[in-house]
């Protein structure tokens, strides 16, 4: 039935059809933001203020005076906030440097720091006009006027004098008993504001369980109670298998209550409840997601007459008639009252378990009255658990630290619970799979790159001082990378750690930390001191070397610096040294000088910088050095309290933290870590898989595969680097592509274009010896290896950078070596040989980094293409190794006895206790704290030596015996005292190394002949890298009938035989042909003339003097 209509005479006298008349405007965010902001405007220092100020109680030529210093003070502010926030934001700044003049009559440390802290870096000129302008302007108001104006106006601002918010609301403190018995006004209510605090349900579940040995509950009941007491049972069973000691029982709980009765869905659940319980609760875990709903119910749902009540509403319980508490009730407990209630739980199930019957039915409800000597008993027995623990118990940390200037997207997948749970990584979106008969392809798109943050601001080369102008001329700004590194490079004496990709510009990171540098040293008039400090550029290969002493040169070269090149190629007078600033050197020689303990030694005292390049080679055979270089320097910096920073500059690394701890860089300060997102030029991967398994078919395809991905970046008018790994490949890749295109008539797209310099080039083509290069060359081929002569590599970089060759078949050097972009690299085959090994071994996934960062040119390229050519059955591994970098090991432990006795030498270990010391030093040290069990420590010893120094005693002990054995040093076992022998020193002075002093001990002897001696010099360890070449073995045999006086034992198809018949040739004045041998004679030169140099130190103990004269004669 409808209700009734109400006529007109009714509703004439109702408010039915009353319209009200709504005065009040609706507000809605944007229009209350607004206000508040005008509000705030119109509060504290405003730029109208300051100009009604400095304009009031002035005559006509003062008003027209302040006037313009106002519009200069404009203009200033102008200048250090730019234009394009606007008129409000300059006003706003020109209050900011007012009040921060106001008082000052220069610009001085504190005002650059707070105008730097605001605006970021500002023209010094700006600066230093708004100075000017405050003081004129405050000139003729007076100082102590202009002080009282400002500090009224701030502390009328200041928010921290305003009255606090809720200060207005009257607060009663009288309390209302409320009856228990009566219904609350709304039950909805008290369900949505229940607490998940674990203890509230465990006292309801006390009182249940006494309730239901009283009463005999109902079934419903009892399913009810043992659904809650489930997570309970579980808990305690998890904790007594010795899991999370840390953890309480209620605390335990009142986490996993909180996580079941969330709105995630049972797998998300389950991944974060193995984050958090680990692979021992695995069936804990099912058992609670089985029984979620039931549990959480069970727990949620509690009686009215089974609460529990505080202590003094016992006598409210009993029957009298009060009011409930309204809220939910909150109990705070401290970590002494946990330990008492679990205490007194454990009691109460020992009594229940006696069977004595007594049951206090207060006991439920009762107070736990905590004695405070009970207390104290119980906090001096948890001291002495503690005492017996060790310090550094190994706890499992479950959120990653996160460092202000690392952005690593592959730390940020491993946090995720899916990566905990046992799921994969995966392969980027929109990658694209290709299976043929011949060959399976992976492609994956250039990564995009990553979003510019808002507090991201490019550092422009006008901004900077004058000196950064010069060294930065004909560069607008600096790149992303360096600008965010910029400020701790150039303002700090932090250390560094610079991880970022192949061709992200570390060059010019190095370069502010030099200038930082210059500025320690640079006099007010100035003048730089140039003697009072060194720089040092350790660089891992020579021709990288000379490349950055070319760079740093023509950049310093306005300020006067010095910089010269410092290697085996490029030997230095003591003069030289001393007028020169920068030194580029490379690892082993700079190693060479500081093992000297005199004469260099005053050259390492005023080093004032130490960059080092590619650090990520500390995993491999020359990463000893790097170590033995750090670790001399932070204990120099140490023992002599001296500033010397140090700056690593490194690839992409997994375990960057732990290169960080060695290099003692402060990971929140010093630490920069960007992944292939901060590319310059993204880089697009291919993988493919040759499928064939038979090795000629294999060579055969993957040659087919190499040319056809040349020919299709060579169509799109791009350059091609092929990178092979042996320098004999270079020219049979070369030859092999060239003849392809021929047999397909493509041979026009290879050819390069006919420019107005092509001739000139094509004449110092011909000039040149080799003929494999002129043969190519017309052809649009080229080749480059650490085996031609240096002019013959500096002209291929040359004509590729000219775009005169398409295509420049190569070998990892060029990578390493020098800076040489195209925009596609292809890597050809992934076995490369290992001559420590004798076997092929699988090319590194840093290597593969390495030469992939040379695809693409910033300035014209959007994008790289990096290609690598394997087996099918290695693809998957490399595409593995894409989303899980193993972390870099330390190859320290191989080179520990040459180091040790080099430290010996030096007089800067001089016992077992310096020694062990020293090794903390290292990069060994960290790793084998990180990762025990590969440097052969068991779980359980590291438990028991957390520091590890009774390993470390062992290794330097085992290495003295070693040392001592061979003569080197002399150890006194008992006393644990090292001391320094001639052979020792001469072995250090010299680099020679242990096994090659082990081989002179165990051959020489008083009837060795100059043919035996020459024999033995062969088998110096120093010459293991050099290999016997199929295509050299001809000329060898000639050289050895020309040049040879002596006979080469061995002959020439072994390593040694080929040594000796170099030395030969080399003191014979001998000339060789093949390129390869130009370079392993040079090689043998330089190490020969060491052993010549340190052999007689060495005769003398080992019996020198009764060998023949001839032979004295021979090496003196």
């Amino acid at each position: 039935m409808s209700p009734p209509r109400l006529t007109g005479a009714l509703r004439s006298f109702s408010n039915v059809s009353k319209k009200e008349a709504i005065t009040e405007q609706l507000y809605d965010l944007k229009t209350k933001r607004l206000k508040r902001r005008e509000l705030f405007a119109r509060e504290g220092l405003t730029w109208k203020k300051i100009f009604h100020l400095c304009s009031e109680h002035q005559d006509k030529a003062d008003q027209q005076a302040a006037s313009q210093e106002l519009k200069s003070l404009l203009l200033a502010a102008k200048e250090i906030v730019g234009t394009e926030h606007g008129q409000a934001a300059i006003e706003s700044a020109a209050v900011f440097l007012f009040e921060t003049f106001h008082n000052k009559d220069h610009v001085g440390t504190e005002e650059t720091r707070a105008i730097k802290q605001m605006f970021g870096p500002f023209p010094s000129s700006a600066a230093e006009a708004s100075c000017a302008c405050v003081a004129r302007l405050v000139a003729p108001l007076g100082d102590s006027r202009v002080e009282n104006f400002i500090q009224t106006l701030c502390s009328r601002h200041n928010p921290q004098r305003s009255s606090a918010f809720g200060r207005n609301i009257a607060f009663s403190h009288d309390c209302y008993a409320l009856d228990p018995l009566e219904d609350l006004p709304c039950s909805g209510i008290h369900e949505e504001n229940t607490s998940l605090d674990f203890i509230n349900f465990l006292n309801s579940q006390q009182s249940e369980r006494k309730a239901s040995e009283e009463e005999g509950s109902s079934s419903g009941r009892a399913l009810s109670s043992g659904d809650g007491a489930v997570l309970r049972t579980e808990v305690e069973k998890y904790l007594d298998g010795g899991n999370m000691i840390s953890s309480s029982p209620e605390e335990l709980c009142t986490s996993l209550f909180e996580m079941l009765a969330s709105h995630k869905s049972d797998d998300e659940l389950q991944n974060e409840l193995f984050e958090l319980l680990g692979p021992e609760g695995l069936e804990m875990i099912s058992i609670l997601l089985q029984r979620r709903a039931a549990i959480v119910d069970s727990l949620l749902t509690i009686p009215t007459d089974r609460t529990s009540y505080p202590p003094d509403m016992s006598r409210l319980i009993s029957g009298e008639v009060t009011k409930p508490t309204y809220g939910c009730q909150v109990t705070i407990q401290s970590e002494q009252e946990k330990q008492m209630m679990k205490m007194y739980r454990r009691e109460e199930k020992r009594e229940r378990k006696r069977g004595k019957g007594i049951e206090d039915s207060d006991s439920s409800d009762a107070v736990l009255t905590f004695d405070p000597r009970e207390m104290r008993t119980q906090r001096e027995q948890a001291l002495l658990t503690a005492r017996r623990e060790p310090v550094l118990s190994r706890e499992r940390v479950y959120e990653r630290i996160r460092y202000p200037n690392v952005y690593d997207s592959y730390a940020e997948a491993t946090k995720m619970p899916a990566f905990v749970g046992g799921a994969r990584l995966l392969l980027p979106e929109g990658i694209r799979r290709e299976n043929s008969k011949m060959y399976e392809e992976v492609e994956i798109p250039p990564t995009q790159p990553m979003a510019i943050g808002f507090e991201e601001k490019p550092v422009y080369i006008s901004e900077l001082d004058e000196i950064a102008q010069l060294v930065f001329k004909g560069m607008k700004r600096l790149n992303r990378i360096q600008s965010l590194v910029f400020e701790t490079a150039y303002n700090t004496n932090e250390n560094l750690l610079i991880c970022a990709p192949t061709g992200a510009g570390k060059t010019n990171i190095a370069m502010l930390a030099v200038l930082h540098e210059i500025h320690q040293h640079l006099q007010p008039g100035g003048v730089i001191k140039k003697d009072e400090f060194k720089i040092i550029y350790v660089a891992p290969m020579k021709a990288l070397a000379a490349e950055m002493t070319k760079y740093f040169s023509k950049r310093l070269e306005p300020l006067g610096i010095t910089v010269k090149e410092l290697t085996g190629d490029m030997q230095l007078t003591k003069g030289e040294i001393l007028r020169t600033q920068m030194l580029v050197t490379t690892p082993e020689k700079w190693d060479v000088v500081t093992r000297k303990s005199v004469g260099d030694v005053a050259l390492s005292q005023i080093v004032r910088l130490l960059i080092l390049d590619e650090v990520h080679l500390l995993h491999e055979d020359r990463g000893p050095v790097l170590e033995s270089l750090v670790a001399r320097t932070i204990r120099q910096v140490e023992s002599t309290q001296s500033m010397i920073r140090i700056l690593g500059l490194s690839a992409t690394l997994p375990n960057y933290l732990d290169v960080a701890a060695f290099l003692h860089v402060n990971p929140y300060i010093g630490l920069f870590f960007f992944d292939s997102r901060f590319r310059p030029v993204p880089l697009g991967q291919t993988f493919v898989g040759i499928k064939s398994t038979n090795k000629i078919q294999q060579l055969h395809d993957m040659e087919e595969v190499c040319y056809n991905k040349v020919l299709e970046q060579v169509k799109a008018s791009h350059q091609v680097m092929v990178f092979v790994h042996a320098r004999n490949a270079t020219v049979r890749t070369g030859m092999a592509l060239i003849e392809m295109a021929k047999n397909h008539g493509e041979t026009c797209f290879f050819q390069p274009d006919q420019g107005p310099d092509y001739g000139q080039c094509e004449k110092q083509i011909q000039r040149s010896r080799n003929k494999q290069m002129k043969e190519m060359f017309p052809e649009g081929f080229g080749i480059h290896h650490a085996g031609m002569l240096r002019s013959d590599r500096s002209l291929m970089e040359s004509m590729f950078s000219k775009g005169h060759l398409k295509v420049l078949v190569c070998t990892a050097t060029l990578a390493w070596g020098v800076n040489l972009p195209a925009h596609a690299v292809i890597i050809k085959g992934t076995q490369i040989y290992d001559a420590k090994r004798g076997a092929l071994v699988d090319l590194g996934i840093l290597d593969v980094m390495q030469i992939f960062g040379r695809a693409g040119r910033p300035q014209f390229d959007k994008y790289g293409e990096g290609t690598i050519i394997t087996t099918h059955e290695k693809l998957s591994h490399y595409l593995t190794l894409l989303t899980q970098q193993n972390p870099i090991e330390s190859q320290f432990l191989d080179s520990l006895a040459d180091n040790l006795n080099a430290e010996i030498a030096l007089g800067t270990v001089t016992n077992v206790e310096e020694a062990v010391k020293w090794l903390s030093y290292t990069y060994l040290y960290v790793r084998m704290r990180a990762n025990p069990l590969a440097y052969g420590i068991n779980h359980k010893a590291y438990q028991m030596d957390p520091s590890l120094e009774l390993y470390r005693k062992e290794l330097v002990v085992e290495s003295g015996r070693k040392l001592d054995k061979a003569r080197m040093i002399r150890f006194e076992e008992r006393t644990g005292y090292y001391a320094s022998t001639d052979m020792g020193r001469t072995a250090s002075h010299f680099y020679i190394r242990y096994n090659t002093i082990e081989t002179f001990n165990e051959l020489f002897n008083s009837q060795r002949t100059e043919a035996d001696i020459l024999s033995i010099v062969s088998k110096a360890e120093e010459f293991d890298q050099l290999k016997v070449r199929d295509e050299e073995m001809e000329e060898l045999e000639q050289l050895l009938c020309n040049y040879c006086e002596l006979p080469a034992a061995g002959g020439v198809e072994n390593g040694y035989g080929k040594i000796n018949v170099l030395l030969q040739t080399y003191i014979s004045r001998g000339e060789v042909d093949s390129f390869s041998l130009i370079s392993d004679l040079s090689y043998v030169a330089q190490q020969e003339v060491t052993n010549r140099y340190g052999l007689p130190s060495l005769m003398v103990w080992l019996a020198w003097e009764i060998l023949s004269p001839g032979t004295s004669a021979f090496w003196c």
